[in-house]
């Protein structure tokens, strides 16, 4: 009698919490809006990553460097080659402004972040994930245009089925 309760109600508690328990670390890409998840990027030992786009007025191209810091992410440094709208003239703090062969760097950048808002661009932007590596373009997991939220998240096995994996 207690075996067959335990079948009818352990086991399915049991395949019920190994189902939702979110156990997978990963860079999550959710609708900003809504919070409902739209890709992710499993995380192996690896914690740094770099988004890499055009920028949309002198459509040079800018690398920002990021490093996951328990839940949150904090922009280590930033490389790019022209000074115009949007882009700084100077680092600041502690931070290192330096010119190398042409291109801007700001370094030992410590600004942490709970998440990362960003519009994938349509155009010219073509936002581009590099973690470890593998380049990943977003247009390919993620609908241009759309505006997602950049997070450290865990996720369940049931949030893997749901959203898009990125994978190379």
């Amino acid at each position: 009698m207690k075996f067959k309760r335990f079948m009818a109600f352990g086991v399915p508690l049991i395949i019920a919490f190994l189902f939702f328990f979110p156990y997978k670390q990963v860079l999550a890409f959710s609708y900003q809006d809504q919070g409902e998840l739209v890709a992710y990027l499993p995380l192996k030992t690896e914690k740094n990553f770099q988004i890499k786009y055009t920028h949309s007025i002198h459509l040079s191209e800018v690398l920002e460097s990021y490093r996951l810091s328990g839940q949150q992410i904090e922009q280590t440094e930033l490389a790019y080659s022209d000074f115009a709208v949007g882009m700084p003239s100077n680092a600041e703090g502690e931070e290192v402004f330096e010119e190398k062969d042409g291109t801007y760097f700001i370094k030992n950048m410590n600004r942490k972040f709970p998440y990362i808002d960003l519009r994938v661009g349509k155009v010219r932007a073509n936002h581009r994930l590099i973690y470890g590596e593998k380049t990943y373009t977003l247009a390919d997991f993620i609908k241009p245009g759309t505006w997602v939220r950049i997070s450290s998240e865990r996720i369940s096995l049931w949030e893997q089925l749901k959203g898009v994996k990125i994978h190379g």
